[in-house]
Formats: C-alpha cells, structure tokens, sequence
C-alpha cells in the first residue's frame, strides 16, 4: 500500500472494461494496490490475497470445504529462474541484393522471419533467416531476439557483415528469466483422498515490460491434472523493475505444479494414504476437464488422458512398493526418502502445412521449417510422410535451418506443440501425393486411381506397377497439379511462394492440416525419485528417478527418451540449485554466471535413470503421436521436492530450491526457516 510503482503508469497490465457481449480491449498498464488489511497474515508466511486480476470459479466451492475431512492451506514460491541456454544469442547480418542475411539460433525458421520483417519494416520476401541450430531455446528463443536487429541495421550502415558476439553475463539478463509465482492454496479433501475443493491465489513476478501470463496458466493445469470437483482461481501479476521474464519450459505449468504437490504429499500423510493411490484417484481419466466455464458455461477438456496407467506403470517399474518400505530408515547421519509427482502441460497445434517433391532421382526432398532444438523433431516429424510413401529413410533429404530453401507455413518449436501438430501436416502432405501418384498411375498404366496402392516406392495395382521416380517424371509431363504449378487455396501464403519456387520438379505433396480435433491436446508425465539426505550436513543426493510419459504413439523411442529424462533433468535443477538472485536496491541480477545459478551437471543425476512411454495413440490425431518437450519438467522437480519432505518430514521447505542450508536450519529449529515470500532469494 502506498509503495512506487514501476512505471509512470502504473504496476500491472489490464485490460479496460468490456462492454457486454464484447471482446476485451487491448492490454494497457494500469495501478493495483492492496490493502493494510490484505496485509494481516504476511507475518504468519501466508500470502496476502488483495484484489486479483482475474477471478474464475466452477462448483460449490464452500460446500466442498464443508464436506472435507482435512482442509490444508499452504503457502509456497518458484522462484524466478534463468534459461540457462547452451549458446548465447549472438548473431551475424548481413545485406545481399537488397536482402537482410540473418545467422541466429530461433526456435522456428519460418515464424522468426515475421519477427525480422515486423522489427526492420521489411517485406518478408527480403529477408533470409540461416539457423540449422537453436543453441538451446526452453522458449526464449521462440520467434528469435529483438537483440539480432543489432548487427542488421549495423550491417546497413557500414556496408558490410556484422557480427555481434554476446557475452554470458549479457545473455543472464537479455535470455529473460521464468517469472517466479508465489501461491496459497487451500485444500479440502475427504478421508479417502479426492480433493473436493480447491481456493488457489497465485502472485506472479513480471519485469517493467512484455507481460506474462505463468501466474494465470498455472491454474488451467492445475484443475485438468488434479481434477477438483470445486474450484476458484485468482491471480495477479505485478510488474517490478527487474531483469525480463520470458516463457520458459512448462510455463505456469511447471509453477502451478509444484505449489499443488507439496499439499498432495502432506495430505496423503495426514490421511494415511499411498502418495501414488491418492494421485491416481484425483488424476484426469479420457476426455478431462479443465479450466473455468466459457460465456456458454460449457469447461474444455483434453483429447485423451492415461496418467494413471502412466502410474500404474511407474510404480512397478520403480519399485515403489520396495523402496516406501525403506523409506525414513536412518543409517548413520543419512536418511532415505520416495516421491511420486503426475505433471502435464499443452502439446499439440493444428492448421500447418506440409510439402515436400519427388523427383525423378526417387528420392524425396522433404521441406522443413522447425526449428532444429537438438530433439530430432526437425526431422523425425517427416518420417510420418516417408513411411506413408513407402519411401526408405535413407533415400530421404530434409532441407531445414534457411529460409531461401522454399520451406512451408511450420509451427514455432515451443508449447511441446511441433510432433503432433507437423505429424498431421506430414500425413496432409503424404495423403496428397499418394492420392496424386494414384491418379498419375490410372492414367499411365490405366484402370482407376482407387485401385493402386503406394508402397515400398512404388505404386501398384491391376498387375502392374511404376517406381515413384517414374511417377516424377510423369507428374512433370503432367505438370498442373501434379507437380506444383496449381496449389490448394487453404495452405498459408509462405508455403504457397516457397511451392511456387520447387514447381516443376517432380511429384509434389503439399497440404494443410484440416483433420478434425475434438478437445485440446495435453500430455502427461509420472515421475518417481528417491533421494537420501545427510542430516548433519544438510546435503542430499538423487538416487534414483523413472518417468513415464503418456504423449501417444511413439515417433522415435530413442530421442523421446532424451525428451523424458533430458527435461526431467531441468526440472530436477528447480528442486535442487536453480535460481534467480537479484539485488534488492537496482533490482539487477546476481547471477551473471552458470554456477551462480547452477544447472544441474551429470554429477548431480542418477546414472541409470529409467523411462517408458505407455505409446497409446491419441485418438484425436491421425498418427496417435502429441508432444512431450514440456510435461516432464514439473514431474523432475516435484518428485524430489516430495522425496525430501518423505524423508523429513512436512516442516522443511516453503519454496525451490531446497539448498543444504533451508534443511539444516530447518532441522535445528523444528520448522521452516527460509522466508517464504521475500521475492529477491
């Protein structure tokens, strides 16, 4: 009450009033401030509940309480956190012909060209974008950096090439940073563990620009993976001058999460309950729903859900039985314990194109505008096309990573959203050439289109047959719609142009993806650690991990792995060491370095952590596959933060990370020491 704000204007974004029945107006900063008496519980570690920003409910939430057998309320904080990605952001410009090079590390080849046009005024068409490699992403590098325009405009004004090279401190500030959240979460459960009602306030960081929305999002995921049968969400947003927060793996997502689970861990304790029956009781099963009503009243839901085969599966391949038995077993100054943690997050757009050509040569050039994060989704998304072609891997070229190589209308490579979303333009595009080398057939070698089949590259019927290379040749003679002189109408204006410049050259599949989706596309993550902690030092160790994803049918098992285990391992990172310090007074990061916010190194990880995947196909999607980048963050950290509290108990930790210091003075004191709700830590 009554503190500065950080802009002339005011301290969060709104949005004006919308007349009844109209859309909402276009963000604008406006002044929020709480009351003295919103105050009144802050010396007790609560967080104050002032007036929020956004304010949904569904159910009876107060018969809910009423009803339960134990009612928690619980204030935890994520803190703010930096991206931490590999390679900094530096980039190379230069001017050709009229056009603007740009060398970078985007997360999306095709969208980040919108980014440079909009920034330089230019037209899309003059602007060429070289990035085959990300360099590490986690969503600050989705549409590419403002930052990269830099050497462009340098470049115009020297006439020649310029390079400018980022510095490690540099990139800790202009990466952007996860904005932290800070929640209060009131539960009520009943004896046999379902969560009948759920008050959840969350409190999100945002520096002075570009707002946020982590604090608004964790509530969507929170009511599809816990399922409460009541609940209401409030959130705010307040702007600081600070470092910039930027989207980061599982964001909301990823905050939500670990405020929810620490209250599921106590409440199973409280009520003598498993910590994996009370989750699978609670979990979302089919078509879940989610999020508060719409104007209709009607909530969404999600395509499909299987987290508790998910649990069901990790229990056994984990042991858990085994090892909950020697759970808070002390041998000497060290102490053993388990944790289980369900998580989820958004993975599937639609509406992309796909294209690829033929040629003659038989083999097939496969266009491709993902951005290449070092998941192989780049190209493993294509493998759709090449199996539904008949066409041997090995004889596949994909040209990615340069805009001047024709490449189509391509999902950002964020949101966990590129293998479902470019498995469907895959198989749009794939469903075109084949329904086109059928035809090309029928009239080669005669009879009707319906009665040849593509396989094992070839197309066959009526005792006959031709090679898909003698198909491209055809398509060629044939030329119109067959080779890409005549396109569809629905694919976006940047497949058309980049369609237009591969015409001609052989048998061409373009499409955009128009199947049908009834629900939202989420996958989900069930993780399992045990960790052991000295409690004369306050140091701990992971023992061990497992995670099993249900995120559909399985592309390619090798790199879902390193999806799996690889961003478990980020989100183990929150648990352990990872954090953003700022200084109190300028408001400027303290960590300017990687072992000032330390990620987590092969030191720190179990060395044989498990993984499965349930590979149940998603039924709203012709290949069965979602993503499964962002899912496995929430489930590392969480089922370590909940191992710690199995193996000390609930009176340890109120924020992430949990350093050696918050367990022994913890331990000391009987209580939690570390001040929950000082933002700067």
């Amino acid at each position: 009450p009554g503190g500065p704000n950080p802009r002339l204007e005011g301290n969060v974004w709104g949005r004006p009033p919308a007349e009844p029945g109209a859309p909402p107006g276009p963000l604008d900063i406006q002044e929020l401030k709480w009351t003295e008496a919103d105050f009144a519980e802050y010396d007790q570690g609560r967080l104050p509940m002032g007036k929020p920003q956004v304010d949904t409910s569904y159910g009876d939430l107060d018969g809910g309480f009423k009803n339960a057998a134990l009612v928690l309320d619980e204030t935890f904080s994520v803190a703010n956190n930096q991206h931490h990605v590999l390679e900094p952001r530096s980039a190379l410009a230069y001017w050709q012909n009229g056009k603007l090079y740009v060398h970078t590390g985007t997360q999306s080849a095709v969208q980040t060209v919108a980014s440079i046009s909009r920034w330089m005024r230019l037209d899309p068409t003059d602007v060429v974008l070289i990035t085959e490699y990300t360099g590490g992403g986690f969503g600050s590098r989705a549409t590419g950096a403002v930052s990269c325009m830099i050497p462009a405009l340098l470049a115009k004004k020297a006439n020649a090439p310029v390079l400018m090279r980022i510095t490690r401190e540099e990139e800790q500030y202009i990466g952007g940073i996860r904005p932290a959240v800070h929640g209060r979460v009131k539960a009520g459960f009943s004896k046999e563990g379902r969560l009948l009602a759920l008050d959840l306030y969350t409190m999100g960081e945002n520096s002075a620009y570009e707002a946020q929305g982590d604090a608004i999002s964790a509530g969507r995921i929170v009511s599809l993976l816990y399922q409460p049968e009541a609940m209401r969400h409030r959130a705010v947003t307040v702007l600081t001058n600070t470092p910039p927060r930027r989207a980061q793996s599982q964001p909301g997502g990823l905050q939500g999460i670990m405020l929810m689970e620490p209250v599921f861990a106590k409440a199973a304790r409280k009520l003598g309950l498993d910590q994996v029956a009370i989750r699978r009781l609670n979990a979302p099963e089919g078509k879940a729903p989610f999020g508060p009503p719409d104007r209709e009243g009607q909530r969404g839901y999600c395509t499909s859900s299987f987290i508790k085969q998910a649990l069901d599966r990790g229990r056994e391949v984990f042991g858990w039985e085994e090892r909950k038995a020697r759970s808070g077993q002390r041998t000497g100054s060290k102490v053993r314990g388990v944790g289980v943690a369900m998580s989820s997050f958004v993975a599937g757009s639609t509406g992309f194109d796909g294209l690829f050509v033929i040629k003659p040569d038989g083999r097939m050039y496969v266009q491709s505008g993902v951005g290449n994060l070092g998941t192989e989704s780049f190209s493993d998304v294509h493998r759709v096309a090449a199996e539904m072609m008949g066409m041997p891997w090995e004889q596949v070229t994909i040209n990615w990573g340069d805009t001047s190589q024709n490449l189509p209308w391509t999902c950002v490579s964020g949101g966990s959203q590129t293998t479902h979303a470019m498995t469907r333009a895959a198989h749009a595009a794939a469903s075109d050439a084949i329904a086109k080398a059928r035809e090309i057939a029928a009239r080669t070698l005669g009879g009707r289109p319906e009665s040849y089949q593509v396989a094992n590259g070839r197309v066959s019927g009526n005792g006959r047959s031709m090679s898909l290379a003698d198909v491209a040749r055809r398509a060629i003679e044939l030329g119109g719609k067959y080779d890409g002189h005549e396109l569809p109408e629905n694919i976006n204006k940047v497949t058309t142009i980049s369609a237009t410049g591969l015409a001609g050259q052989g048998l061409m599949g373009v499409a955009r993806d128009t199947y049908p989706r009834d629900g939202a596309s989420f996958s989900f993550v069930a993780g399992f650690a045990e960790v052991e902690v000295d409690v004369e030092t306050g140091q701990y160790r992971v023992v061990d991990y497992t995670a099993i994803g249900d995120s559909g049918t399985i592309i390619h098992p090798r790199a879902y792995g390193g999806q799996l285990l690889g961003r478990s391992v980020l989100g183990m990172g929150h648990a352990l060491s990872q954090k953003t310090v700022y200084d109190q007074h300028y408001g400027l990061s303290l960590a300017t370095r990687f072992y000032q916010s330390r990620p987590p190194t092969i030191l720190d990880v179990p060395r044989n952590m498990k993984h499965e995947a349930l590979d149940i196909p998603d039924p709203e999607t012709p290949v069965g596959a979602r993503g499964i980048g962002e899912p496995p963050v929430a489930a590392g950290a969480c089922a370590i933060l909940n191992a710690l509290s199995d193996a000390l108990g609930d009176d340890v930790y109120r924020r992430a990370p949990v350093n050696l210091d918050t367990i022994l003075m913890a331990l000391e004191h009987g209580r939690p020491m570390q001040e929950p709700l000082t933002a700067h830590i």
